[in-house]
């Protein structure tokens, strides 16, 4: 008869041990008890980079790598992306369940009701230098608002939870815009809260002259959709970031900072901008199979595909390919998105990527989507954090709720030096 446990010999000692399964996992405090003796601290589990480790059970987003799966509280990105708004999708991450059309009118007040910063807020982005980039400043504005709201310490409260929640996905656009401004060296534009979220987003980007910003539409959806693609992505670098450091129970504006920070590397929310490089390095459709060979020999990387979970096509790629088109159709193509078209179609033809499953991922189409509504490089990991804020402060609400979360202290494995005795400087 079959049963939930893993039977473990040591042969080390020859004892045997059984360990429960639940959920397809062992705990790794299980195997503390697999001792050769007394003096012996117990087996540890080693796993750089957290690639077989889960650090927590969640409800938020389900992934399947091998099927090309992803699920928000069970509706797939596709769907959302089609029908829902960002705000919807933030509401849903957030609360478990989409909004009713009074839910949504009354989270959708409350986050405007949030959009406007401290004046202090401004002055601190104005002492930046003219070529800061962007990210960086968000990253220490986010910080900073942790010294306006005292009352976020208080995490036990569940209404200021939602409070801070609220202010956070409220006020990340009004700062992005405010940093995007700052370097190029034009004067702040303050949200205007008879838009949408992404409208005045845009709003406060490319307003000048006119007295009433009017968005292009089309622009405005494209925008609201990428928001929603980036919302959420499981236990990834950056939402790592926003469970550890929030585990020490600092309040969610630092956390988001160094949610932020995660965000920064060009390994996270830098790829989308790798991949617009290796599109100008290419240069041309005829130059692509010349790039082709230097990737499979290891000369340069083929930024864009591939992906630590899918290995199959990203659906979130899928659902930005097309939104491309309609945007191109708004602002001018791409030239660039001939390279990537049939970059991605000679690759998927070749089994050196096939059998590698290197498919396009949704950092190969998106920044080709940013740099068309006229958007620099060094802005897209800001945009990425935008929509990225609903997820990490989900993932964080969870994480504050779950009695079996504690402070998150990895172990190691120590190879240095034994215990030596001290020698006086005089003597070294």
């Amino acid at each position: 008869m079959s049963k939930d446990t893993l039977t473990v010999t040591d042969n080390r000692t020859g004892k045997t041990y059984e360990l429960p399964i639940e959920h397809g996992t062992v705990r790794a405090m299980d195997l503390r008890q697999i001792k050769t003796g007394a003096d012996d601290f117990g087996l540890m589990a080693y796993d750089p980079a957290f690639m077989n480790t889960a650090s927590t059970k969640s409800s938020i987003t389900f992934i399947d790598g091998d099927k090309g799966i992803l699920e928000y509280r069970g509706y797939p990105i596709d769907e959302l992306a089609e029908h829902a708004s960002f705000l919807e999708v933030s509401y849903l991450l957030l609360f478990g369940e989409l909004p009713n059309r009074s839910q949504l009118h009354e989270f959708q007040h409350a986050i405007t009701h949030h959009t406007m910063v401290h004046e202090n807020i401004r002055e601190f982005i104005d002492a930046f230098r003219y070529d800061a980039h962007p990210m960086g400043i968000l990253v220490s504005t986010v910080g900073a608002l942790s010294t306006f709201y005292p009352d976020a310490k208080n995490l036990d409260d569940a209404e200021v939870r939602r409070l801070q929640m609220n202010r956070l996905i409220a006020k990340m656009p009004t700062l992005a815009a405010y940093a995007y401004r700052h370097r190029r060296g034009l004067p702040i534009i303050y949200p205007d809260n008879d838009l949408s979220y992404s409208g005045n987003f845009l709003n406060m980007l490319f307003k000048m002259t006119e007295t009433k910003y009017t968005p292009n539409p089309v622009i405005e959806k494209a925008l609201d959709v990428l928001f929603i693609l980036h919302a959420d992505h499981e236990q990834n670098c950056s939402t790592s970031a926003m469970r550890g450091v929030g585990s020490s129970r600092v309040d969610p504006f630092s956390a988001t900072a160094a949610a932020c920070a995660a965000l920064y590397g060009p390994l996270h929310g830098g790829a989308n901008e790798a991949a617009i490089r290796m599109l100008n390095e290419i240069g041309s459709v005829r130059n692509i199979p010349d790039y082709i060979r230097r990737a499979k020999a290891g000369e340069v990387r083929l930024m864009g595909f591939g992906h630590r979970v899918y290995k199959n096509y990203d659906p979130r790629a899928k659902v930005i390919k097309k939104l491309a088109y309609q945007v191109f159709d708004q602002v001018g193509k791409n030239p660039l998105i001939d390279i990537a078209v049939e970059l991605e179609k000679i690759a998927l033809e070749d089994d050196y990527f096939v059998q590698r499953k290197l498919y396009p991922n949704v950092d190969f189409y998106s920044g080709l989507i940013y740099q068309s509504m006229g958007l620099p490089m060094d802005i897209f990991p800001v945009l990425f954090a935008i929509g990225r804020t609903p997820g990490w402060l989900a993932q964080w609400e969870e994480m504050i709720n779950d009695n079996e979360q504690k402070i998150a202290r990895p172990r190691q494995i120590y190879l240095g030096e034994g215990r030596r005795p001290f020698v006086p400087l005089s003597d070294r």
